[in-house]
Formats: structure tokens, sequence, C-alpha cells
């Protein structure tokens, strides 16, 4: 597969656009908006894969506990799309960027004519030089929010689905945590970052441990499984902390920064 050089896809999760008592981390998103503008004005493409749509509806509904049915989560993020889109465009409009938004089903995907026509709408917008921001579109789709057999999986598939499609050279996850631990780091304080990983194996698999941030739905298995993903069709793949998008400078010059999945050889 030919990839494109200058293209990077960049998945935040929930954890990094909210903070600790669940609110709006305004901070984060100003933040977030600086640097890939930035990275746009540097000569990349950059599209943005975000989650965050459910936890910003229920700050905006005022809602205490994170709902439970179905009809009320598809509620919130159909409230929660509008704020959290109002959000970008209002940080990126600072820093002289157009934003536009995709959100996705698993039949985008999977039926050929759809997928065609979605791959000419990224790159009209990246030709453009418009930002596209990418999410499930869980205000009608059920399999990101319940399904046991999720297709994307709280949108860390999801990114390397897109980077995938949109032929990235790059793709980098934004965890809540530094990037993959050889055992986790909240209960073992002689925990090792892993700087480099060149093959997703069982052993490799076996650091993941279970869910992550309690304010987001995913974890490090996610991640490991978009990074293979991502990896196996030659697109490199990297996990690191969200907390500081100045990392992403680090990134796209090829320099370490938490953890590099390397791209499998496509021949």
């Amino acid at each position: 597969m030919s990839l494109y050089k200058n293209r990077i896809v960049i998945k935040v999760g929930t954890s990094t656009l909210t903070n600790e008592t669940g609110q709006n981390n305004l901070k984060s998103f100003d933040q977030l908006a600086c640097v890939l503008a930035d990275i746009q004005n540097m000569g990349y493409e950059v599209i943005l894969v975000s989650s965050g749509a459910i936890a910003i509806g229920i700050n905006k509904l005022k809602i205490n506990t994170r709902p439970t049915s179905l009809r009320l989560k598809q509620a919130a993020a159909a409230v929660g799309q509008c704020s959290i889109m109002r959000l970008y465009d209002k940080f990126f409009n600072e820093y002289d960027k157009t934003i536009a938004q995709i959100l996705l089903n698993d039949e985008d995907i999977k039926v050929e004519e759809k997928k065609k026509n979605l791959i000419n709408t990224f790159d009209s917008l990246l030709d453009m030089d418009i930002i596209p921001i990418v999410n499930e579109n869980d205000s009608v789709s059920y399999t990101e929010i319940e399904s046991e057999d999720k297709l994307f999986g709280d949108n860390d598939m999801l990114s390397a689905v897109v980077a995938i499609l949109c032929k990235a050279q790059k793709l980098v996850i934004l965890s809540d945590i530094d990037g993959l631990y050889d055992k986790d780091p909240r209960f073992n304080k002689d925990a090792q970052l892993i700087n480099k990983i060149e093959s997703i194996d069982e052993k490799i698999q076996s650091f993941a441990g279970g869910a992550g941030s309690r304010r987001g739905t995913g974890g490090m298995v996610t991640k490991l499984k978009a990074a293979k993903l991502a990896t196996d069709q030659g697109i490199e793949t990297v996990i690191t902390n969200g907390k500081s998008p100045s990392s992403l400078y680090e990134i796209v010059k090829g320099e370490s920064s938490g953890t590099l999945f390397t791209a499998r050889n496509i021949i």
C-alpha cells in the first residue's frame, strides 16, 4: 500500500478532553488545536479522530452519572457532538484553521461505494487544508457503545481504520499514560516504559491489562489491537500521553516519545 508520507492521523481520547472531575478540559482542547495547527503549517496533512461525545454530552445535560441505557447514551452522544465540535471550531479558529466533521458507522467502511465516497471526501478536505475531525456516529450506531464485538472499539480501532483508509504514514494514539509499560504503572512503581516494539506478540499483548480511564471505555488492549492493524498495513504507530500534545512535534520528526510500534514492510 502506497502511503502519503506527510499524512498523519491523531486519535484523542475522552480522558484527555475531560478532567478528573469529568468536566471539559479546555486547556487540552486549546493545546491540541495549537499543536495540530502548527503541524499542518509545517506541511503535514492532519486528521483528528476524537472520542468524548458521550462524556461531553453528559456534562451539557448535567447528568451526574454515566447513562446505562442505550437510548440515553445515544441522546448524550447527539448533544455531545454539537458541543465538542463547537469547542473544536472555537479553538482551531483561534489558530486560523478550518475543520470539518465526519461521522462514521460500519456501513461506511464495509460498503464499497460508500467507502470510495468517503476516501474522496477525506482527500478533498485535505487538499483544501481542512482538518477532518472523525468520530463514530454514536447517535445512530450501537456497535461502538454496546456491542461486545465492536467494529471500531472506543475509537482506537476507528483511528487505525481511518489511517488505512487515508493511507497515512503515521498513526498517533494519545492516551492517559506515557505508552505501553511492562506492567501496570498505576500499581507497580517499578514498571518500565517500552520505547520501541517491532512485533506485537503474545508477550506484548500480556502487558496490556484491562480497561483504562474511568471516564473513557477503552484501555491498552484496544490500543494494541489498533497498533497491530495499522502496522500490519505499513503504518508506523505511536502511543503517547495526551497531556503533552507538544510531544507530537518530536513524533513527526521521528524522535522518541511514548511507545513506537514499527511498521511492517509491505512488499
